[in-house]
């Protein structure tokens, strides 16, 4: 069966739910995506933890190589790398207990959907976070 993103209602359901966002292939350059989609959802109030192997600091926030260093719970995992790179990322979002796997616009990859979806995560590809969270949470996430 062909994977299928959630419903905006389910997605919404995510963003509300997430506090901490891994993001794989966080840029330390502010001109690329990664950066500006990271920077918009930090001041959303989203907790971004960078994960990136080549830097110390992005956005303030320290920089883990990889998912299995981060030694706090994490929510989402935000993936900013080529699709065919995502299976690993998949298994180590499982491996540290994330509950989605949010591929990035452009990022798609079944074999990492199913990876996800068999560790019981939700799985969302090809779609923009920041966009989302614009349309599905236009005046921030409630206050928990």
């Amino acid at each position: 069966m062909a994977f299928a993103n959630p419903s905006r209602d389910e997605i919404k359901r995510i963003l509300e739910a997430s506090r901490t966002i891994a993001v794989v292939g966080l840029s330390d350059n502010p001109e690329r995506t990664s950066y500006m989609v990271s920077e918009a959802m930090q001041a959303k109030g989203y907790r971004i933890v960078p994960v990136n192997p080549n830097a110390e600091t992005i956005l303030g926030e320290r920089v883990y190589a990889s998912l299995g260093e981060i030694p706090f719970p994490i929510d989402l995992v935000n993936v900013f790398r080529r699709s065919e790179h995502t299976p690993p990322i998949a298994r180590e979002a499982v491996a540290i207990g994330a509950k989605t796997l949010w591929l990035q616009l452009g990022v798609e990859n079944e074999e990492a959907a199913a990876i996800a979806q068999q560790g019981g995560l939700n799985a969302v590809m090809d779609r923009c976070i920041k966009v989302e969270d614009s349309i599905l949470l236009p005046h921030g996430k409630a206050k928990s």
